[in-house]
């Protein structure tokens, strides 16, 4: 899945089953020593499992609870190497569903956003994400997950803490996520772009954890997440970038 493979001329077929019975929706997550945040989102996808969709985590080799939850609270449990595109990919090879949904560990998910999730795709679109709310209280992150979804309407570029949801077609036509350590969900939003058009932009809230720009800074986070955004587009080494980024 890491390789990119030589796509057919145009979009990607409709999925069988997207206009007609509700296809079953693959929730993967890459996990690495969340086991504070994890719970929380397994216990937010309980009601889809219920539904008949799957819950798949997969472990980059945690050091803490987490693969303990993940199996009390997921249908399957992978183990991978760590990295979020190496992990993404083993779970969509693994999934039995015809859309897949990445969302991150420390994501929360209300119980209605799978259902526009589903519309989008039964509208004919391929692929799309989620707009997110920054689990800290302040002005400065309000705007921040504003300013994140306003750019993603515009570029037509989702990033990883957007909860993307794609057709297994679409997925296997630009070859899953590309095998690098940064950058993986702007580069496979590229191709996606490329291939199967613009994204649906859902408007149903994922809650992503605010944690990193609390850390880190607001304003610190953000300016260096474009830095290293832009020394990507200009063709930057992945690895140089997440020796930056951490």
């Amino acid at each position: 899945m890491g390789r990119r493979t030589k796509a057919a001329d145009g979009p990607p077929e409709p999925e069988p089953g997207l206009a007609g019975s509700e296809p079953v929706l693959s929730v993967v997550i890459p996990c690495l020593n969340e086991s504070i945040a994890l719970p929380q989102l397994l216990r937010d996808l309980k009601p889809l499992r219920d539904l008949g969709h799957e819950v798949i985590v997969v472990d980059g080799g945690s050091t803490d609870a987490s693969p303990e939850f993940a199996a009390a609270g997921a249908d399957s449990v992978l183990k991978s190497e760590a990295g979020r595109a190496l992990q993404m990919n083993a779970g969509a090879a693994h999934a039995r569903g015809s859309v897949f949904w990445f969302l991150h560990a420390d994501s929360r998910v209300d119980r209605d956003v799978h259902i526009a999730v589903l519309a989008a795709l039964a509208r004919g679109r391929h692929w799309g994400r989620c707009a997110v709310r920054l689990s800290g209280d302040g002005l400065l992150l309000a705007l921040t997950a504003r300013l994140m979804n306003l750019r993603s309407c515009l570029t037509g570029i989702a990033t990883g803490d957007q909860g993307v949801f794609v057709t297994r077609s679409a997925f296997a036509a630009v070859g899953g996520f590309p095998a690098i350590p940064l950058m993986e969900d702007i580069e496979m939003a590229r191709r996606l772009k490329r291939q199967a058009g613009r994204p649906a932009c859902v408007s149903s809230p994922l809650v992503t954890s605010s944690r990193r720009w609390e850390q880190r800074g607001v304003v610190r986070t953000i300016l260096l997440m474009w830095r290293l955004r832009l020394a990507f587009w200009r063709g930057a080494d992945p690895a140089w970038l997440a020796e930056r980024y951490r």
